[in-house]
C-alpha cells in the first residue's frame, strides 16, 4: 500500500532574456513586412517594436528568450510572401525590459 506523498512544486527555472536590434534589408517596405513581424513577435510573446527606416530597411527591436528570438530571426529571413529579404543583421545586447508588448512604430 502506497502512502500519500506530498508533492512539492519547483520554481520554474529562470530563462535568460536577451535583446536584439535587427536590421532587415531588401524589398521589405510596402510588402506588409512590419505587420508580418508584429504578428510573429506577438505570437511568440516578444516585446519591442518594428519600424521602417528612411533608407529602405526595416528595424526590429525585440526582447525575450533566446529560443523565441531565434524563431523570430528565422522568420525575418523569409518575411511575408511579397518580400525579398537580402540581409538580416542582428546586434545582441542586454535587455532593458522597457517594453510591455510588441508594436508597429509609424
Amino acid at each position: 500500500m502506497l502512502k500519500d506523498k506530498q508533492l512539492t512544486m519547483r520554481e520554474p527555472e529562470s530563462i535568460p532574456e536577451v535583446a536584439a536590434e535587427i536590421y532587415v534589408s531588401g524589398r521589405v517596405q510596402g510588402v506588409f513586412f512590419r505587420q508580418f513581424t508584429n504578428d510573429v513577435a506577438t505570437h511568440l510573446g516578444l516585446t519591442g517594436y518594428v519600424q521602417n527606416l528612411f533608407d529602405g530597411r526595416v528595424r526590429v527591436v525585440a526582447e525575450g528568450s533566446q529560443e523565441k528570438m531565434n524563431k523570430l530571426i528565422d522568420k525575418l529571413h523569409s518575411g511575408p510572401s511579397l518580400a525579398n529579404v537580402e540581409n538580416v543583421n542582428v546586434n545582441w545586447y542586454e535587455p532593458t525590459n522597457e517594453f510591455r508588448d510588441f508594436k508597429v512604430k509609424h
